[in-house]
């Protein structure tokens, strides 16, 4: 114990040691391997920009990239039973619920918002995979309801994304109730007049693909995207057979008539600004004179275009 152990030899070692590099800043992309920076990947939409391969996307990235000058009011969402059947496996439903709330920031799997994407009011509803993969339960099914109303009432398209693993377990029969429930949603759109754009993101399963996510106007999908009720093992071990190669990805379905388009996430934005504004009978857009995401051409307040009036 003295002076050169004590404080010459921390002091030597704080000067010459390494600086820590937080783990956060570099991703690697799942299909190809790559490493890349989280800047980088951010910028390109979560989209690797070496294969080009769609990685997964929160909904609340997803309406920053969307909506003009990145700005979108949320459509407040009825709040259901939070567990009718006091279920529990491994962990009681709770506390799953509270770990997926602390791990994503959100408060369920399914974000609603209003605002205008290239000056063209829209009511957007997009899935987070991340939240317990997307499930589909009581407050999802809510969202859909309260995204449709909402449409309704503002005279506006409904864009939705999807992103699921099906219905949600630990809710049982209530959650497959949700199917119909928002087969009505969707009906409420039908009746009045108004467009249903669904784009189906990786992966869309089970009982999403079952009810909403299959009955829109116009069905796009991101490139590679899985789509499909069972999974492709699951029909293997039950047909004994080789599946085809790309079986139930999204330009397999687009080759068979199940999708009208396979869009690139980059140029989504293009694409339902179009659809929107030749669906609601509106004129072409001027790209030149178009705000873009996250720019800041906008206020908030100037960015939520007012009600059009209702028609007769």
């Amino acid at each position: 114990m003295n002076w050169i152990t004590n404080y010459v030899r921390p002091r030597i070692n704080s000067i010459f040691s390494r600086r820590e590099i937080p783990e956060n800043l570099w991703s690697k992309c799942d299909n190809c391997g790559t490493m890349l920076f989280h800047r980088e990947i951010s910028d390109n939409l979560n989209v690797c920009t070496n294969c080009s391969h769609h990685m997964n996307i929160t909904p609340r990235d997803r309406f920053l990239s969307l909506f003009d000058g990145g700005v979108f009011a949320e459509v407040a969402v009825p709040e259901p039973v939070a567990d009718p059947l006091q279920f529990r496996d491994s962990k009681k439903y709770p506390d799953r619920m509270r770990a997926a709330q602390k791990s994503t920031g959100e408060k369920e799997a399914m974000l609603v918002a209003a605002g205008e994407i290239g000056r063209t009011p829209v009511v957007c509803a997009a899935q987070d995979f991340s939240f317990m993969a997307g499930s589909m339960g009581m407050y999802v099914g809510n969202a859909i309801v309260a995204a449709a109303q909402e449409a309704v009432k503002l005279r506006r398209p409904l864009i939705l994304f999807s992103a699921a693993g099906g219905a949600r377990m630990q809710e049982g029969i209530l959650s497959l109730m949700q199917m119909p429930r928002t087969t009505v949603a969707v009906q409420m759109l039908r009746e009045a007049g108004l467009p249903y754009i669904v784009v189906l993101t990786h992966p869309t399963t089970g009982g999403v693909t079952a009810s909403y996510a299959m009955l829109g106007d116009v069905q796009i999908a991101e490139p590679n995207a899985l789509i499909c009720f069972a999974g492709p093992r699951v029909i293997e071990q039950t047909i004994r057979e080789k599946l085809p190669e790309g079986f139930q990805r999204a330009e397999y379905l687009l080759e068979h008539g199940m999708l009208d388009r396979v869009t690139d996430r980059r140029e989504m934005r293009k694409e339902l600004i179009v659809l929107c504004r030749q669906l609601m009978k509106m004129p072409p857009p001027t790209w030149g004179d178009l705000p873009k995401p996250g720019s800041e051409e906008l206020s908030p307040e100037a960015n939520i275009a007012p009600d059009p009036a209702p028609k007769a």
